[in-house]
């Protein structure tokens, strides 16, 4: 798993920096201007993970036909329904540390003959394979949904990988193609985006860039495009500040590849080998601490994309962060290796800053994969056999569903300081853009978790007579929901904010999320 970016408060201090300004009042002030629109939000960077971990796919998402759970040919409904409210545009799998030891070919077929697997990355548990290929690419056609699949570059063969692809995505009459049709599936899948590899320099091969790159081009080589869909493939990037390995890939490998994945977790702590932090009952210091720290995402995406600059100017590989997200300790009583956490109003808030910073450097970031969708990490929902529940962070993707596919509006802001022993971060977070209705679309978060914030908004190019919208925010700094108590932390009509005089005025509860909608 990545390496965390040490020197926090100067790392901190520029990341602040680099997308608002302090000011000296208490008020925020932010100026929106909607006649100089900027780069399209990319609806990928709202994607998702599902990883072969922990009740992620089994008993997360897949019940398997026979279970007296609601189900539609396996799929738990409840999950399914969710999911479709979510508007996922595209989902990671099957990993993941798990990818780089899975082999496809154990994955299809009938289930009844299928081999099982030892999960050694992931709880020592012995799986079935009863969910492959056809039930990860069935549920992505379901729910509209694109597949990124992540090949098996650790423990492999290029020969593997090239007939997957044409297993899943070839219409010839071919040995892999006919193999498919074999098993029930006539017509080829569209499979957009290709993973080559994963965390190379670690669980997936513990490689040197150098290697990492010359395989990424041997590996490009042999995946093939068999139809009108031209696969996307996206090399193993760094782990969070690894900027020599940034280098040596788009120097070696850069003109070959799509994208470039980052990855980089946010740890309350800052400590690997110990506690990560809790996720519930935590003190102001550790939610100081954990939004402090995912602010190093904008320091990170600065540094790395300078270094893609240098060798690709016109901006034709993607920057993909393909996991990201809070990881604490896992809940008390648990198997450690399913990294089960619960999710509160502070993980939510999270979510929303590193959509910010996503969408202010929209021209080279356009994917991202939360880690992970269900009963992993900041997971959207979470399960316990036919109970389900919706955490804070689905609601707050699910209320940033206007941004995805906008057009990005700039905005300048000046914002207070939260201010928290000898350390200071920005207290408000402002995000704009023109959506695909053409309705023009403010968020906005408040990070104080004790202090009301108003923020004052010059509305230039937008004759603007109302804004309506809503806010999630909680009592608590750790308020979550749980199976007894599923509405704790739920979306809710926003009430507090005027516009008069061609200036917007809103008022943000403590700890709040808001995304208005202008007319």
């Amino acid at each position: 798993m990545p390496t965390l970016t040490r020197k926090l408060t100067a790392l901190v201090a520029l990341a602040a920096a680099s997308f608002c300004t302090q000011a000296d009042a208490a008020e925020a002030q932010l100026r929106l201007d909607a006649a100089a629109p900027g780069p399209v939000i990319n609806k990928n960077i709202y994607g998702q993970f599902a990883e072969h971990l922990g009740h992620c796919i089994y008993e997360g998402i897949w019940v398997g036909p026979d279970s007296p759970i609601p189900n539609t040919k396996g799929y738990r409904n409840d999950v399914l329904a969710a999911l479709k409210n979510l508007g996922v545009p595209q989902l990671r799998w099957p990993g993941g540390c798990f990818a780089d030891e899975y082999h496809w070919m154990d994955g299809i077929g009938d289930r009844s003959k299928r081999p099982s697997m030892f999960n050694s990355h992931w709880g020592g548990v012995v799986e079935n394979n009863h969910f492959g290929t056809h039930e990860f690419l069935d549920l992505c056609e379901m729910l509209g949904i694109e597949p990124y699949v992540c090949l098996n570059v650790g423990s492999g063969t290029v020969q593997e990988a090239m007939e997957w692809v044409e297993y899943m995505t070839s219409p010839a009459d071919s040995p892999m193609a006919n193999l498919r049709r074999a098993n029930g599936r006539d017509k080829p899948w569209k499979v957009p985006f290709l993973a080559v590899g994963n965390e190379s320099w670690g669980c997936g091969g513990n490689m040197r860039a150098e290697f990492c790159a010359d395989n990424f081009r041997r590996y490009n080589t042999f995946v093939k495009n068999y139809s009108d869909v031209k696969v996307q493939r996206i090399a193993c990037g760094a782990s969070a500040d690894d900027y020599d390995w940034t280098d040596k890939m788009m120097a070696i490998a850069g003109k070959q590849m799509n994208g470039l994945a980052l990855h980089y977790y946010t740890l309350p702590t800052n400590d690997w080998k110990g506690s990560k932090g809790v996720a519930t009952g935590f003190a102001e210091d550790q939610y100081f601490s954990t939004l402090r720290n995912t602010l190093q995402m904008e320091y990170l995406l600065n540094k790395h994309i300078a270094i893609m600059d240098k060798y690709d100017p016109e901006k034709k590989v993607a920057m993909v962060v393909d996991e990201w997200g809070i990881w604490t300790d896992s809940e008390p009583g648990t198997n450690p290796g399913f990294l089960y956490q619960q999710n509160s109003i502070r993980d939510a808030i999270l979510a929303a800053l590193n959509f910010h910073i996503f969408h202010a450097h929209a021209d080279r970031v356009t994917m991202a994969n939360i880690a992970q969708m269900v009963n992993v990490l900041q997971a959207m929902i979470l399960t316990d056999k036919e109970k389900m529940l919706l955490t804070p962070t689905y609601h707050v993707f699910e209320m940033y569903k206007p941004f995805q596919g906008a057009t990005s509006i700039p905005v300048k802001l000046l914002t207070p300081d939260y201010a928290f022993k000898d350390e200071k971060i920005p207290a408000v977070s402002a995000t704009a853009a023109r959506a695909t209705d053409d309705k023009v679309r403010l968020a906005l978060v408040n990070v104080l978790p004790n202090e009301t914030a108003t923020v004052t908004c010059a509305l230039a190019g937008l004759d603007a007579k109302s804004a309506t919208g809503r806010i999630l925010t909680a009592t608590a700094m750790d308020s979550h929901n749980t199976f007894a108590a599923p509405d704790t932390v739920v979306p809710q009509p926003f009430t507090g904010s005027v516009i008069a005089n061609g200036k917007l005025t809103v008022t943000l509860p403590a700890k709040s999320v808001v995304v208005l909608e202008l007319q």
